[in-house]
């Protein structure tokens, strides 16, 4: 009988991810909340669309989540011509044999950096959907499937909108949280040019990519631990009443229900359980608290909340609503 791998002992796994936390602040200065959320959609198996402006270390944090972790990575740079063949891979026909090889593409790696998301068009898109939604690749006859460990980080640029394809609703629902990261404060900002200058000092001496510090069976286990944090009935009653609330906004008031034009999927309510039991996780508890549900429930709703033209044209914002509905829905 095949010796099963051993489980790493929980205690152990939790030190693991907050010496994973630390390592990630350290080389990611200014966005603490970003390193969070990608903690939480890599502990609850889930993919990653990040907002902010250029030079906020959005492709620099993934690219230290992959290295830090047993995993490979690649980086897709969405363009207009971006085809679904340059995601997917193509067949190929190889002379020698006179048959067809697949060539497989940059979705098959585990760890997937879709940079500027929006600039693709809709056929990359719903390539890229399938990948998300159903962790396989179809290309022609054949369908494959995705590595176990399988993570979508996309990044959108919010102030440049000229040449690009508004993401559909139906991917932005595959999205387990959407991010959105603002600029440094202004002691961040001096520590962000102190590692610069320190990392183009070194850059004649390149010093070597840190070591993996967590195996891919770490993060499994991980992830089997964080779902099985327990959540009282009570809290589970009231996560499924934040989602229903933003489907039938008129029960909390007439103001809701001129903002919100269409709610929140069950997908919603899967992912604000999912991933307040890793926020408790990674905080050492072992139980859920209304509070692991307040800290990621902007994320979870903010692109699946949309909004009515009423509401735009009020300048509200989908964190505003969301923050009355916190208000509105009695806590347990």
């Amino acid at each position: 009988m095949m010796d099963m791998p051993e489980t790493p002992p929980l205690g152990r796994l939790q030190q693991a991810f907050a010496r994973l936390r630390e390592d990630l602040q350290a080389c990611i200065i200014g966005q603490p909340r970003l390193v969070d959320c990608l903690l939480v959609a890599l502990l609850a198996d889930g993919h990653l669309l990040v907002e902010g402006a250029p030079g906020l270390a959005k492709t620099t944090a993934v690219k230290a989540l992959a290295t830090r972790i047993e995993a490979d990575f690649h980086r897709v740079q969405f363009t207009p011509d971006l085809l679904p063949a340059d995601l997917t891979g193509t067949d190929v026909f190889r002379p020698q044999s006179g048959s067809f090889e697949f060539e497989r593409g940059p979705l098959f790696h585990n760890i997937v950096l879709a940079d500027e998301i929006n600039r693709a068009p809709a056929k990359v898109q719903s390539a890229l959907l399938e990948a998300m939604a159903e962790r396989q690749i179809t290309v022609g006859r054949n369908t494959r499937p995705l590595p176990e460990l399988f993570m979508v980080m996309a990044t959108q640029n919010p102030i440049e909108q000229e040449g690009t394809f508004a993401l559909p609703e139906a991917q932005l629902d595959r999205f387990l949280l959407h991010v959105t990261i603002g600029y440094p404060d202004a002691t961040s900002e001096l520590a962000i040019l102190r590692l610069a200058r320190e990392q183009a000092s070194r850059r004649a001496h390149p010093a070597p990519l840190p070591a993996a510090l967590l195996s891919q069976a770490e993060v499994f286990a991980a992830r089997d631990a964080a779902m099985a944090v327990h959540m009282a009935g009570a809290l589970e009653e009231y996560l499924a009443q934040l989602v229903l609330a933003t489907r039938d906004a008129g029960r909390y008031g007439p103001e809701l229900k001129r903002w919100i034009a269409w709610g929140a999927s069950p997908r919603a309510t899967i992912a604000l359980d999912r991933c307040a039991r890793a926020q408790a996780w990674l905080a050492g508890r072992d139980y859920v608290l209304p509070e692991d549900v307040h800290a990621i429930v902007h994320e979870v709703l903010r692109h699946r909340v949309l909004l009515s033209y009423e509401a735009e044209a009020e300048g509200m914002r989908s964190d505003q609503v969301i923050a009355r509905l916190l208000d509105l829905v009695p806590l347990p």
